[in-house]
C-alpha cells in the first residue's frame, strides 16, 4: 500500500498479506476433486494431433532483442523459468526464433509472465473459421422446448 504522508515528499510503504485464493477454494473443484491436480508435475500425454503454424511463403526467422527488465522483473523471469523447465513444461533451445518477455502485474502483486509474439504472427498464415452469424443460430432455435446455458 502506497500513501502520501503529511510531512511532504516522504512516502510511506506498508506490508500487507494477500490471501491467496486455492484450488480447493473453486466450487467446481471442491464438488469434482477426482478431475482436478492440486499441481500439474509436467506436460499432459503426447496427443496423437500435431500442431504446426503455418507461414507465409520465403519467412525468415524472427529474434527480436529482450525488453529491458528492472531487477526484480529479472530475479522473476528468473524465477518463472526455472519452474516452467522443472515441471517440463519448456526446455532450452538453441531456435533461430525468438521473442521478447514483459512482465503484466497481477491484481494480487504477483507478475504474469507475457511474450510478445507479435513479429510472429505477422509472418503467420491466419486460420479462417468464420463465427455462425447470432441471429442465424437463434432462427435454429426456433421451436425448440429446452434450453440451457454454459457459463
Amino acid at each position: 500500500v502506497h500513501r502520501e504522508r503529511p510531512e511532504g515528499n516522504l512516502k510511506q510503504l506498508k506490508t500487507m498479506k494477500v490471501n491467496e485464493s486455492k484450488l480447493k477454494d473453486i466450487p467446481v473443484v471442491r464438488k469434482f476433486p477426482g478431475v482436478f491436480l492440486e499441481d500439474l508435475s509436467g506436460l499432459p500425454p503426447c496427443r496423437e494431433i500435431k500442431f504446426r503454424i503455418d507461414l507465409i511463403h520465403g519467412a525468415m526467422p524472427v529474434a527480436k532483442s529482450p525488453y529491458r527488465l528492472a531487477p526484480t522483473e529479472m530475479q522473476e523471469l528468473a524465477n518463472q523459468l526455472k519452474e516452467l523447465q522443472e515441471k517440463g513444461f519448456i526446455r532450452p533451445s538453441s531456435s533461430p526464433w525468438g521473442a521478447p518477455v514483459l512482465f503484466v502485474k497481477k491484481k494480487d502483486g504477483s507478475f504474469r509472465m507475457c511474450v510478445d509474439y507479435r513479429e510472429l504472427n505477422k509472418l503467420t498464415i491466419k486460420n479462417r473459421y468464420p463465427l455462425p452469424r447470432i441471429d442465424d443460430l437463434f432462427d435454429q432455435l426456433q421451436g425448440s422446448r429446452y434450453f440451457s446455458c454454459c457459463t
